[in-house]
């Protein structure tokens, strides 16, 4: 009971911050978005740290479903053009939906995260099956230096949306394309 107690209040914190921004991330204010009673958030996280931590820690979990269910979709990337398409898929994800608010919530979390070393190592960015498939496209096509290629194509990546949070907008096919053509050089 008190698991699912703490998922809903860190899924009702992910929402306060999503739409107030960090100002807005109060335990009273996770409280009502929770329609729980006042203190209620207290209780299970005493302090805003640790309120942090588990609205970072979820907001990871749901990152890392989100990106095994759609590699789970899609099959092998065996050309520039089908990453383009998977990148593509992933930014229209992160900026559309409930995506655009865990991304919303996620950017937030990071310049938290600068002052926060406890944040900052939830947020690390893991090992995942998307990462996986643009790490295994760039060795098969004779990258050298795979890892900083992949790091820093999918930093740009996540650069291209966080532009697009801020000013509205579709990350454009080019642009994506100009990358993948900038990491496989």
């Amino acid at each position: 009971m008190a698991s699912d107690r703490r998922t809903l209040l860190a899924h009702a914190a992910l929402d306060v911050l999503a739409d107030e921004g960090m100002r807005g991330l109060t335990h009273r204010a996770v409280d009502r978005r929770a329609a729980l009673p006042p203190g209620t958030t207290s209780a299970y996280f005493r302090t805003r740290a640790a309120l942090l931590t588990g609205l970072v820690t979820l907001l990871v979990r749901l990152d890392q479903e989100e990106l095994r269910a759609t590699a789970e979709r899609l099959p092998p990337l065996r050309t520039a053009g089908e990453l383009v398409d998977g990148l593509a898929l992933l930014a229209r994800q992160r900026l559309t939906g409930e995506g655009r608010r865990r991304s919303l919530a996620r950017h937030a979390c990071a310049v938290e995260s600068v002052r926060d070393p406890e944040l900052r190592e939830i947020l690390v960015p893991r090992e995942n099956a998307g990462r996986e498939a643009v790490r295994l496209f760039l060795a098969g096509q004779g990258v050298a230096d795979v890892e900083s290629r992949t790091h820093t194509l999918l930093t740009c990546v996540d650069g291209l949306v966080f532009d697009r949070l801020v000013n509205g907008g579709d990350v454009p096919r080019e642009a994506l394309e100009g990358l993948v053509a900038a990491a496989l050089r």
